[in-house]
């Protein structure tokens, strides 16, 4: 007997879900590409992650709000042997992905398009290699800053699918937010920074391509931050 549907409260995703009208093509990709890459969290999830992958991948790496999807994209077609799973809670953006995905023929990728904490409680423990979460909202006023992501609850989230050894990557350019991250993660015992010396987290991820986010940031005279945490 099928299970049925749960209800999931939507725990850590404010903001707009869509923003101006889709392209007629981009919709039809809604109705057709998505329901085919779209995680189902209404049965478990596989023991092996990579059951969930068209095509033979080893690793598996998860990207919380890929916006306009260019580093998810650029890191699935420069490591075609690592599957990778994208949430995106914004129509528009999934939307867009959509339709890269089926024009470079990519299959080493698998989407969700509700809050990440969904998926982050229906992975199996000690399942992914990676986590990225790269230039999230950064919720800059105090009030606010109980709804960024990075929290103690979800960093228990993280200690509990990542393998040990396993890495959490982060990027911002909201200094707030960097300090906020450190302070997370150096007070959660299940991780630890791997910067070696000071200019490490002014240095972009190996293989890094730049995103629009990085773009503005330039052009508003903001530095970028890439902070990465070890499983221990």
């Amino acid at each position: 007997m099928t299970e049925p549907r749960r209800a999931r409260a939507t725990e850590a995703f404010y903001g707009r879900r869509k923003g101006k009208p889709l392209r007629e093509r981009q919709a039809t990709n809604l109705e057709t590409i998505l329901p085919v890459l779209k995680l189902d969290l209404d049965h478990p999830a596989p023991a092996s992650l990579p059951e969930l992958f068209a095509v033979p991948v080893q690793r598996i790496r998860l990207e919380i709000g890929f916006g306009g999807g260019e580093h998810l994209l650029h890191r699935a077609a420069e490591d075609p042997r690592t599957g990778f799973i994208g949430v995106e809670p914004f129509v528009n953006s999934m939307a867009k992905l959509l339709g890269q995905i089926e024009t470079r023929g990519i299959g080493n990728i698998r989407l969700y398009d509700d809050d990440a904490t969904q998926v982050l409680d229906w992975l199996p423990a000690a399942s992914l290699d990676q986590i990225d979460l790269l230039y999230p909202d950064p919720w800059p006023k105090r009030k606010h800053w109980k709804r960024r992501f990075v929290s103690k609850a979800n960093l228990d989230r993280f200690a509990r699918v990542l393998k040990p050894g396993g890495f959490f990557c982060f990027a911002s350019d909201i200094d707030s937010y960097v300090n906020w991250t450190l302070i997370h993660c150096r007070d959660h015992a299940s991780f630890e920074w791997t910067a070696e010396n000071a200019a490490d987290w002014l240095s972009p991820f190996a293989g890094w391509p730049t995103t629009r986010y990085e773009a503005k940031a330039r052009r508003e005279g903001r530095n970028s931050a890439y902070l990465t945490f070890r499983r221990t």
